[in-house]
């Protein structure tokens, strides 16, 4: 079930490989997210000392925050994965030129879990080739549909 999509990514990137990571999260965060006010779209995922980190996803404070808590929208959260996957998107990232990108937040069994993709960058030529066959499946449809009519 997810909670929150990163549309941009599959306009911008090519995504090779998905992996479901855990994330690390103040009680505030979890609430704020449960209640839809998270946004993926300027985030990324960096790799520092052997762990990864989602850098830039905003997660606004619920106005029944704590009084006492001073909240962050916008900080350095931990990813949690297995580290042979670590490894493995290591090596891919620093090596074959590849980037992490958030693709979404999920739960998965009351946990909510961010997944990410290892991706490669697409050329504008590419954008408007994947636009076309969008637009071309598009017309095909309407006409499947017109002609059951």
């Amino acid at each position: 079930m997810s909670i929150i999509d990163n549309k941009k990514v599959f306009h911008d990137y090519f995504i090779e490989e998905r992996f479901e990571a855990g994330m690390e999260l103040h009680g505030w965060e979890v609430k704020a997210i449960r209640a839809g006010r998270a946004n993926l779209k300027e985030s990324y995922v960096i790799v520092r000392n052997g762990e990864i980190f989602l850098f830039g996803a905003h997660i606004s404070a619920l106005l029944s925050a704590s009084s006492h808590v001073h909240p962050e929208a916008v900080r350095t959260r931990k990813l949690l994965l297995h580290a042979e996957e670590i490894r493995k998107l290591i090596i891919k990232v620093e090596r074959s030129g590849y980037t992490l990108v958030p693709i979404n937040l999920h739960y998965l069994r009351g946990r909510i879990k961010c997944e990410i993709g290892l991706a490669k960058g697409k050329k504008q030529h590419d954008k408007r080739d994947t636009e076309r066959q969008r637009d071309g499946e598009r017309e095909v449809q309407a006409a499947m549909k017109q002609h059951r009519r």
